[in-house]
């Protein structure tokens, strides 16, 4: 497996513990969890562009093969939410190691308690697998609204190797 790229200034690596106070995802009116489908990764690529502006230009035929390839990659660990058109509105990507590789919340569905309730249901199954804690990397600059949302759900930033 290779290294893992070295922090960018002002990127944050933050922990839940796998506790008592994990609490049952809710999900807004007209939007269901489902995890990852056959045919699904297209649209996961394509709001994962939307919303990183760092992946907007990756391929998806460079992308997916990477994602999929990675010994980290369980289709069961990527929760994808779609809202009542059918149309991907958030995404956990989840690595096996317990660690939240990408948060992503399309522009148009924030601010619902979508991001919290992903959060909510990555934390259950890392916890329903055995888990102590669950891990991410963040940039507090660039990310201010997700580091609030994960200072919310009970996230503390740990050293940087864990």
């Amino acid at each position: 497996m290779p290294e893992p790229r070295p922090p960018a200034p002002n990127d944050i690596r933050l922990r839940k513990i796998l506790d008592e106070t994990l609490v049952t995802p809710h999900w807004p009116d007209g939007f269901v969890m489902r995890c990852l489908r056959h045919g699904d990764a297209p649209a996961l690529h394509a709001l994962l562009g939307d919303v990183f502006e760092n992946r907007a230009d990756e391929p998806f035929d460079d992308w997916w093969p990477r994602i999929s390839g990675d010994l980290e990659f369980d289709p069961d660990l990527c929760f994808l939410v779609i809202d009542a058109k059918g149309r991907l509105a958030a995404a956990a990507l989840c690595w096996m190691s317990a660690f939240i590789k990408d948060l992503a919340v399309h522009p148009q569905a924030r601010g619902k308690g979508i991001g919290e309730a992903l959060m909510w249901q990555a934390f259950a199954a890392f916890r329903d697998r055995g888990a102590a804690h669950v891990d991410l990397k963040t940039n507090t600059v660039e990310n201010a609204a997700a580091v609030r949302l994960y200072e919310r759900v009970g996230m503390f930033e740990v050293d940087w190797e864990g």
